[in-house]
């Protein structure tokens, strides 16, 4: 489940791994397991279910994709960081605050850009350079019709805090 997640933060004693060998069946239904007292923080996920032998390759490279998945072998938060499964690792006590802070920050923007950033992201995830290119500069032209992208450059040329409208 969590690599359908956007963003991922997790406490310092999370688990993740792909157990579904050890029951007989592979990764599938739902998309990467998380054990421990782990906490995740997403500004929203993925839409399509399951797809843990597809993210997971994508995510931390075939070698030790191909190892979580036939072996049923777990990694703690700190490897999951350095294969970049997770985006940060806190102390647990830590882990839901600062996931409430980066989906505050989130929230502060032109949810219309946001939005937008997340499509192009998405693509990019999941379609060749080409394809993400000439999406994400179609994407980008389509800001410039909101209010909000007139107000962003505004405030930057004036120095002053953006007032977003999400319009």
């Amino acid at each position: 489940m969590a690599m359908m997640c956007d963003i991922i933060y997790a406490g310092e004693n999370a688990k993740f791994g792909q157990p579904e060998i050890t029951i007989g069946t592979i990764p599938g239904g739902e998309a990467a397991s998380s054990h421990g007292n782990s906490e995740g923080s997403s500004s929203s996920s993925s839409s399509s279910p399951g797809g843990g032998t597809q993210r997971l390759i994508r995510v931390v490279g075939k070698s030790r994709a191909m190892e979580m998945i036939l072996t049923g072998d777990q990694i703690d938060a700190k490897e999951a960081l350095s294969l970049g499964l997770v985006s940060k690792v806190y102390p647990v006590e830590e882990t839901l605050p600062k996931a409430i802070e980066c989906a505050e920050k989130i929230a502060s923007f032109s949810q219309p850009a946001v939005m937008i950033a997340k499509e192009a992201t998405n693509m990019a995830y999941e379609t060749g350079m080409q394809q993400g290119l000439f999406y994400e500069l179609r994407a980008f032209w389509s800001t410039f019709a909101t209010h909000d992208q007139k107000e962003g450059m505004g405030a930057f040329a004036e120095k002053r805090k953006p007032v977003f409208k999400d319009e």
